[in-house]
């Protein structure tokens, strides 16, 4: 590995809030869907969360904080059972929520993940981090509403409704994979490496900003709305 590992990542995860365009919902997604059956929601489910750059940055955040494999394989299971729970149940349940409130506490959880890494709680708060295994299922739990809320937007019909969010949420799973795979293998190829503190607190302080603007930029388009 080079210098250039880390550099990538650095770009890839700039690089993510400007595909906000593709994380909502598109005339194409839904015409893909009215004309593909259920391979067509695992084909959107996989694009949106390939393409949802604030569950991207969040869960980049925790990689960042974990050092084994089995610790990654563990804390990203427990994140896929919290957005699981909330994305399946909260669709067939017809659960609606604000798409810029949730979305903007997803923001949060991406804030709240770079500050954690940086060691924020102990140095501003002189506190303890909170148990982060239990910090992720909750947030899985939030990012999972956010998938349903955006799922809801679609005009999914009566027929096969169960198998539809299933599918769906196989997408997502598959799309997560997908996403994840790169950045597991820098992150984890790099750490230890001359440059890593660097990067790793470069990395982190983005993550802080850009939850930030993400924020931001969500309460702004709520009030825009009401």
């Amino acid at each position: 590995m080079t210098q250039k590992a880390p550099k990538f990542l650095l770009f890839f995860l700039l690089l993510l809030p400007l595909t906000a365009w593709a994380h909502g919902v598109s005339s194409g997604d839904q015409e893909i869907l009215n004309n593909g059956g259920l391979l067509a929601y695992i084909w959107v489910g996989a694009k949106h969360m390939v393409t949802g750059y604030d569950h991207l940055l969040f869960l980049a955040g925790v990689i960042f904080f974990l050092k084994g494999f089995r610790d990654i394989l563990k804390f990203i299971t427990v994140f896929t059972i919290g957005h699981c729970i909330t994305l399946v149940g909260a669709t067939y349940l017809e659960i609606q929520v604000n798409e810029h409130i949730i979305d903007a506490i997803i923001a949060l959880s991406v804030l709240y993940k770079g500050f954690e890494n940086l060691n924020g709680f102990p140095k501003l708060i002189h506190t303890k981090a909170p148990n982060l295994l239990l910090m992720v299922f909750v947030f899985g739990l939030i990012h999972g509403l956010g998938l349903s809320t955006r799922l809801q937007t679609f005009d999914m019909g009566a027929e096969q409704f169960l198998l539809k969010i299933l599918s769906f949420n196989v997408g997502v799973e598959l799309g997560q994979i997908a996403a994840l795979i790169p950045i597991i293998f820098v992150i984890t190829r790099w750490r230890g490496k001359k440059h890593y503190d660097a990067f790793y607190k470069a990395a982190n302080w983005y993550l802080i900003l850009a939850g930030l603007g993400l924020f931001v930029y969500q309460v702004y388009h709520y009030f825009q709305n009401v």
